[in-house]
């Protein structure tokens, strides 16, 4: 049950001061994050173009407390569109926000976070890619949502995300799968209440199961986001099963973890998406990673008591 406390810790102020200062922490941040900056991500992402991969661009960084920061957010999302458009790799590289990087927690945050996005979304379309919202906490998920519906209206290629562990995913997913609409399928990374979200990982297999059985059946194009090799042998025959072609649906992993199934999907004739994640505030993004698998954990504190 480590994950829930790692949740917890990545809302700790003493624990980024620990984290940041560790021996070992630094080589570690690299596993996941690609770089600090729009010139060090660049070589990955044609680096991944290369290989046959696609990318989905996160600037890190969520926990914003004041207006300057989110449009600070707005203009590295701006800055990274400028950069992509010379690859010419339109969908190839596309780009998934947070809304709470957006403004979505300060005051008129609804308002804010959609004035934000729209700039960055307005940009990807004109250089021929797209963006996708990312889901945060439950809390936060009927704002995404409606701002996702406000944004497909001029923009219709947007994405959202969903995730299996709430109990309301299934009833957003039925509505999500029509026609032209894109929709990201993930576990679900955040500490939430018994209340809300199913808390046995085997139940929350099933509702993965369930969800991707609604997406795949609709009419819309599903993004898999799992590393798990089940779900993707599931995914693969739910698939066949509704006379989807290899182009009507996608795998998405993170970068550095599992880094040959990446190759291996690709090979097979799939279109296979690495979330890349980059940026200088890394930090909650690291601790979930370390809470969705123990071994990442371990492979930490490994690198914890090495030193430099």
């Amino acid at each position: 049950m480590l994950g829930p406390v790692i949740l917890a810790a990545s809302r700790s102020d003493r624990m980024r001061r620990f984290v940041s200062a560790a021996p070992g922490t630094k080589q570690v941040v690299a596993r996941f994050i690609a770089g600090e900056t729009v010139d060090q991500v660049v070589p990955v992402i044609e680096d991944a173009a290369a290989k046959g991969l696609e990318v989905t661009l996160d600037v890190v960084g969520e926990d914003i407390t004041t207006r300057e920061q989110a449009f600070a957010a707005r203009d590295a999302y701006l800055e990274l569109i400028d950069r992509l458009k010379g690859l010419e790799l339109g969908t190839q590289a596309e780009m998934s926000v947070k809304l709470s990087m957006f403004g979505q927690s300060l005051e008129d945050g609804h308002e804010l976070a959609l004035a934000n996005v729209r700039p960055v979304v307005e940009a990807a379309a004109e250089i021929g890619t797209t963006v996708t919202l990312d889901a945060e906490d439950h809390t936060t998920l009927d704002s995404m949502f409606a701002i996702h519906e406000e944004l497909r209206k001029d923009f219709p290629q947007t994405g959202c995300v969903i995730q299996a562990y709430l109990f309301r995913t299934e009833e957003d997913a039925r509505r999500l799968a029509a026609a032209g609409s894109r929709v990201r399928i993930v576990k679900g990374a955040y500490k939430e209440p018994a209340s809300v979200a199913y808390q046995d990982k085997a139940e929350i297999d099933k509702a993965y199961v369930r969800i991707l059985r609604i997406l795949l059946e609709g009419e819309g194009y599903p993004m898999i986001g799992s590393h798990d090799p089940r779900l993707i042998a599931v995914t693969q025959e739910l698939a066949r099963r509704a006379g989807r072609k290899l182009d009507e649906y996608e795998f998405q992993m993170l970068y550095g973890i599992r880094s040959e199934e990446h190759l291996r999907l690709a090979a097979e004739g799939h279109r296979m998406r690495v979330y890349t994640a980059y940026g200088t505030d890394w930090y909650g993004y690291f601790m979930r990673r370390l809470a969705e698998k123990p071994a990442n954990l371990l492979f930490f504190v490994r690198s914890m008591i090495t030193k430099n």
